[in-house]
Order: C-alpha cells, then sequence, then structure tokens
C-alpha cells in the first residue's frame, strides 16, 4: 500500500510541475533560449530561398500528421523544408546556428499557407529528472514558435508539446544517442 501511495505522490508531483509552474520555467530557462534565439534569428531574411521554391501546398502527403499535403520540396534533401528536425545542445533550449535557416524555412512556408497547421514537439535525452526534461523540451518547442511567430506565423497555426525524456527516438545509454533525443520535430497536420 505505501508502495502505490509514493507512486501516487510521484505522478500527482509530476502533474502539477507540468501544468503548474509554466511561468517557473520560463523564467528559469527561457532567458537562456531568449538570449541566443535573439541573435541566431538576424540571417532569416536573407533572401536565399524564394516563394517559389515552397510549391503550391499540393502533393503528396508527408510529414507526421494525417492531413498534411505539402509538396516535392519536403521530399529534396537539398531543401531546408525536407529537415523537420531541429537539434539541441545538453541542457539547452538555444537553436543551434546550423538549424535556423530550417527554421526560417519553415516558417516562410507557414507564412506563405496560413491554412497549414504544425506541432512543434520537444523532446530531451534520458538524463535529468522527468520534471526537468518535460520543461525543457517545452521550452525548446517554444524557441522554435518564438522564431517562426517572428517570421511571421500565426498562433493558430502553431501547437507546442513536449514529451520531454518520454519519446527517445533512439536507445542508449551514450552520447550518440542523447544527442539525437534532444530535438523539436517539426510535425505538419
Amino acid at each position: 500500500m505505501r508502495f502505490n501511495k509514493t507512486y501516487l505522490a510521484l505522478a500527482m508531483t509530476a502533474i502539477l510541475v507540468t501544468t503548474g509552474c509554466s511561468s517557473t520555467e520560463e523564467e528559469g530557462l527561457a532567458d537562456s533560449s531568449t538570449q541566443g534565439t535573439d541573435a541566431s534569428t538576424s540571417g532569416y531574411n536573407d533572401g536565399s530561398m524564394s516563394g517559389s521554391q515552397f510549391g503550391s501546398g499540393n502533393g503528396s502527403s508527408f510529414g507526421s500528421g494525417s492531413g498534411a499535403n505539402l509538396g516535392p520540396e519536403f521530399s529534396d534533401p537539398n531543401n531546408p523544408l525536407s529537415k523537420q528536425v531541429i537539434y539541441f545542445e545538453i541542457d539547452s533550449s538555444q537553436v543551434k546556428q546550423e538549424y535556423v535557416p530550417v527554421v526560417a524555412a519553415h516558417a516562410r512556408y507557414l507564412a506563405s499557407h496560413p491554412n497549414q497547421h504544425v506541432i512543434l514537439s520537444g523532446h530531451a535525452d534520458e538524463r535529468g529528472s522527468s520534471e526537468y526534461n518535460i520543461a525543457l523540451g517545452e521550452q525548446r518547442s517554444k524557441s522554435v514558435e518564438r522564431m517562426m511567430r517572428s517570421q511571421g506565423v500565426t498562433a493558430s497555426q502553431l501547437e507546442v508539446v513536449s514529451y520531454g525524456e518520454e519519446k527517445p527516438v533512439v536507445s542508449g545509454h551514450d552520447e550518440s544517442a542523447w544527442q539525437q533525443n534532444r530535438r523539436v520535430e517539426v510535425g505538419y497536420q
């Protein structure tokens, strides 16, 4: 009986932390992510991609969502839109400079396709507490969301979720696995 009460107490704590601490996690993690995000977004409108590269939005279904009708540019490995995973450093929610063009490409696509919707799902590696990893995954998603919103994407087009360490893409207990699990996935719906 004591065993069940302990798990119940832990579950209740996790629920309270994930639903009731949004201002705390934003204050703690957002300070570091906001500083880097603003500096790393300077290359957004470099003109390197034109609207014609995005296609008409009609084409084969691609992405994790069921209603996404995305063009062939999403399967072209030379197009940044084909990259739908943004990776992060350990304990960081700052978008790496190498992924700024990827986020910018998705933002431009979404801004030019106002009926398109994406889920930004944040993930963390297995290190750290469950509560910390949920908060970190959310901050990673919010960093990508802020970058997209600054490019004209509306709030109604974006949904932020965090899975923390619960949905690893790679099983393993080494740096190679951890690197692949620290991510935000851009899932078109």
